[in-house]
């Protein structure tokens, strides 16, 4: 099961709680923004996007208990 929402990352201290908390989740994550696609795991990949715009997070198997963590970074387009 593929799930996606659209999040953001406005700050370096919401980056890294971010990759804190999708560490530990047994899922894969990848953030997409534009043509690029990194997994939500690798902090230094993450930096490497523009943050400056919403990411799609884009969870790869069951994600119910996921949304829960992942949801305060959810924003609606």
């Amino acid at each position: 099961m593929t799930r996606k929402m659209t999040i953001a990352l406005r700050s370096t201290e919401e980056v890294r709680e971010f990759v804190r908390e999708v560490m530990p989740l047994e899922n894969d994550y990848d953030l997409v923004s534009g043509k690029y696609v990194i997994d939500a795991k690798s902090i230094l990949g993450i930096y490497s996007l523009n943050l400056s715009k919403p990411l799609e997070l884009v969870i790869h198997g069951e994600c119910s208990d996921d949304l829960a963590v992942l949801d305060k970074y959810k924003i609606q387009v």
